[in-house]
């Protein structure tokens, strides 16, 4: 099968600022011809800046691309080794994550992912300021990479910090495609001996045979005409009572068994905790049974990157007999704050930095509210290991989340009064499974307006009975006066989150709920900036 070049796709019309789902193959470089539409492409829309439009040229310009770092991916089917069970899924590559992505801020990434999956693909650069054409959302910023089909991505990669990638496409991200994205900085400040880059995960592909895309399914019918009121809330039923058949409907083979959750509850999380009842947590793709063990010496300085890449899953994390000194959240550094244990909720990353006792200690995730962990062991010296079921008392003391983090001065964004609030409701229930933006289940044409130069607020008013982790692609925004840096942040049931950017990164540009299932069921929406 022939493989387009970049330069036809988009000669043919790329149409990334298009109102449909774009379905041609393969990539993009700028400059090319819109007179002339392809297969699925349709125009771009008047008075928007374009993805491959001059100002996005412009502005990749102005940030100078370096030296290129080339990297070469592929998306397979694979088994995957998870601890003792193999299961069989799709990834980058044969491994669980994928291959880290290490380069160094101010270079150039150019990596060619070749698409060798049955089903059509992208990969998203979660975190990234980033040109709007390299985004990876089919049918917004590119056409999604048929199977058989490749794409080359290439774009300056300005701001140093701990991102990751996955794909833009249906439920994906909740199988194995996923890879950590470590951008180093080249006048690195912190002091430390050796990094330790973890990965926490709910794991459902593959399991007596479960898919993501069976799993969004079932949840998609919704309660099947449980009584819960409008909302859906389930924090007031007494789900000790409830039938076997009631908690676990079969669903048809080979979708395998039921995996819709009840009953799981956080009060951190304001309720309702998740959707999903995962056989399997799991830290850098192991299961706790066999986990992965970090080697170092009694008295290293540790830097932790930690990515949650989870689908549907809060964790709590904390390192055994140790304290944790954040530094960064999202990539962008922090005042330093010392802590027990973490909360991040889905597509959050954090850095700490912990000085290493002698002996073994667990690295323990406890899945927020669903009663299980992931673990890890950082080993130091002698002893036994840990077990799988250790809960460091950690855990349970002081516990930091965003809104008590303040950035670091040098990335403060400055106290000032937006030019522009955008209010988003985030809407639906767990009972109808109708998860939208204002009311709206995601539509490639509707757009929220903003223009370059401006001060922008973004007002999640979250009136559901469950938290969403919410994301913007493109830029940072910063929590509350003075607060985090953060591209993704909780915001918890029947509450309001105000997050203020600066809008100087020209394009269409996503803004959704990083439950995966939330948001393809529908909570998803797109900024535009003005011509």
């Amino acid at each position: 099968m022939r493989t387009p070049t970049r330069r036809t796709v988009l000669g043919a019309g790329l149409a990334v600022a298009g109102t449909g789902l774009l379905t041609a193959c393969s990539g993009s470089m700028p400059g090319m011809d819109h007179s002339t539409m392809g297969e699925g492409g349709t125009p771009a829309p008047k008075g928007y800046v374009a993805p491959d439009g001059p100002e996005v040229a412009a502005a990749e310009a102005r940030r100078k691309p370096g030296p290129e770092r080339k990297v070469k991916l592929t998306a397979v089917e694979t088994p995957l080794d998870l601890g003792g069970r193999t299961v069989r899924s799709w990834a980058f590559g044969d491994r669980l994550p994928g291959q880290e992505v290490r380069i160094t801020a101010g270079d150039t990434l150019a990596l060619t992912l070749a698409n060798n999956l049955p089903q059509a693909t992208s990969i998203h650069w979660h975190g990234l300021a980033m040109r709007n054409d390299m985004d990876g959302v089919p049918g917004l910023t590119q056409r999604a990479i048929k199977a058989g089909g490749s794409f080359d991505y290439r774009f300056a990669v300005p701001h140093p910090g701990t991102y990751w990638f996955h794909p833009h496409s249906g439920v994906q991200q909740d199988r194995g495609l996923y890879a950590p994205l470590i951008v180093e900085d080249p006048k690195e400040p912190l002091k430390y001996d050796k990094e330790w880059v973890i990965v926490l995960d709910d794991w459902v592909d593959g399991v007596d045979g479960s898919t993501p895309d069976a799993v969004l399914a079932e949840l998609s019918k919704g309660m099947g005409g449980m009584d819960m009121g409008d909302s859906g809330d389930m924090s007031g039923h007494d789900m000790s009572n409830m039938s076997m058949s009631t908690k676990e409907s079969p669903s048809p083979q080979p979708s395998g068994p039921s995996r819709m959750m009840m009953g799981a509850i956080s009060p951190l999380l304001g309720g309702d905790a998740g959707d999903v009842a995962y056989p399997h947590y799991l830290v850098n793709g192991r299961v706790p049974e066999d986990p992965q063990t970090f080697q170092a010496k009694p008295g290293d300085r540790i830097r932790l990157r930690i990515i949650n890449a989870g689908g549907d899953t809060a964790f709590r994390i904390a390192l055994g007999d140790h304290k944790m000194t954040v530094t960064h959240t999202d990539g962008f550094p922090v005042e330093h704050t010392e802590t027990d244990a973490l909360l991040l909720g889905m597509g959050e990353r954090y850095d700490v930095l912990v000085t290493a006792k002698d002996g073994a200690f667990p690295l323990t995730a406890l899945a927020e509210g669903k009663n299980s962990t992931a673990l890890a062991i950082l080993r130091t010296g002698g002893g036994a290991a840990p077990g799988p079921s250790v809960r460091p008392k950690e855990l349970d003391g002081k516990l930091l989340q965003a809104g008590q983090l303040r950035a670091a001065e040098a990335v403060r964004l400055k106290s000032g009064k937006p030019d522009r609030t955008i209010t988003l409701k985030l809407t639906g229930s767990m009972a109808k499974y109708d998860w939208a933006i204002n009311g709206k289940k995601y539509d490639a044409a509707q757009r929220y307006p903003v223009r370059s130069g401006e001060r922008v607020r973004l007002s999640f008013v979250n009136s559901t009975t469950m938290w969403h982790p919410m994301h913007l692609h493109g830029h940072t925004f910063a929590v509350g006066d003075g607060g985090p840096r953060k591209d993704t942040a909780i915001v918890l049931p029947r509450k309001t989150l105000n997050v203020d950017f600066e809008a100087d990164n020209p394009g269409l540009w996503m803004i959704h709920c990083h439950n995966v299932y939330h948001a393809e069921a529908g909570m998803m929406t797109a900024l535009g900036y003005l011509k």
